[in-house]
């Protein structure tokens, strides 16, 4: 049974790296000992140690073990043994191409949709839906391809804003953007504000966090979607 949690974000203000969501993390990878972590998506550059060594720290602190995949020879070997996997936030694109590389896409799918645990933030949820369309990421490479891991039959878009009432500039938002998709494109979009994250399994998906979310669809206005929200009818 596929087991996924998609997260907006990594970091929520005033905490540190992973801490808002970390008891629920507990529980989700309750009795896993080691998780296999992505850091293809580089936040500012960072080495893939670096990036690794700030993941470890996190989840150091419910007891789990983290190893990362370039630590690994065969990159498709070590998602075929993973019991979880973390996909981290960074650049969408960069994340995707990367996978593409390694012929990752495929695999991850596979072993996601056959039980093992899936983890993502920011790009690393991105990838989770039909396509990265959605993203607000500057294409900074090119990738062979929008479609991704196709784990949930719609697309995300991280780190939701809404409009700032106070701007005066008051000129493009996400919303704008993701009408925009739709005038092409005819596949729901969950916009997620920070600190909010969505439990997915083979049936089921539910809200949660402390924020709404956005539900986007065709030719209709958008839905303000409230926490512990089942949106099961989009599987």
């Amino acid at each position: 049974m596929k087991n996924l949690i998609l997260a907006s974000t990594s970091t929520v203000h005033g905490k540190a790296y992973l801490e808002y969501i970390l008891p629920e993390l507990s529980l989700f990878f309750k009795g896993i000992k080691e998780i296999l972590f992505i850091p293809y998506a580089r936040p500012s550059g960072l080495s893939y140690e670096d990036y690794t060594e700030k993941v470890k720290s996190s989840f150091s602190k419910i007891n789990i073990n983290v190893k990362g995949i370039h630590e690994f020879k065969n990159p498709i070997d070590a998602v075929n043994n993973a019991k979880a996997i973390f996909t981290g936030g960074g650049n969408t694109f960069l994340l995707v191409k990367t996978l593409y590389e390694y012929k990752l896409i495929t695999a991850i799918k596979n072993v996601v949709e056959n039980g093992v645990l899936y983890f993502g933030t920011s790009a690393g949820s991105n990838i989770a839906g039909l396509t990265i369309q959605t993203t607000n990421d500057m294409p900074i490479v090119y990738p062979p391809s929008f479609n991704t891991l196709g784990l949930i039959n719609f697309n995300l878009n991280p780190h939701y804003l809404d409009p700032d009432v106070n701007s005066t500039h008051m000129g493009e938002t996400r919303e704008t953007r993701i009408n925009e998709f739709h005038t092409l494109n005819s596949l729901p979009v969950i916009g997620l504000r920070e600190g909010s994250w969505l439990f997915v399994n083979d049936t089921k998906i539910v809200l949660k966090g402390t924020l709404p979310a956005r539900l986007f669809l065709p030719n209709k206005p958008a839905i303000e979607v409230q926490p512990d929200t089942d949106l099961s009818f989009l599987i």
